[in-house]
């Protein structure tokens, strides 16, 4: 799967969840910075994943610091 795909797929269920434009969402953020709670981010994470039908451990998860290393895991493990 494209990148850009699986970026499009975050961003729409991020601008979602905190009533953003996508198109103006900085992916070197966190989506603390943008103003998620924890409930924001778990839904915007398993949306994505499911959509994608993809999984990404709860290790690797906790690794994650952006909104671009979400997309860069979710990439890395798309079929």
């Amino acid at each position: 799967m494209e990148r850009e795909n699986i970026d499009q797929v975050v961003r729409k269920y991020l601008a979602r969840a905190l009533d953003l434009d996508p198109a103006t969402i900085d992916a070197s953020r966190s989506m603390k910075d943008l103003g998620a709670n924890s409930l924001d981010i778990v839904e915007v994470v398993s949306s994505s994943m499911r959509e994608l039908r993809v999984k990404i451990p709860r290790e690797e998860l906790s690794e994650i610091r952006n909104i671009e290393g979400l997309v860069d895991a979710l990439h890395a493990k798309a079929p």
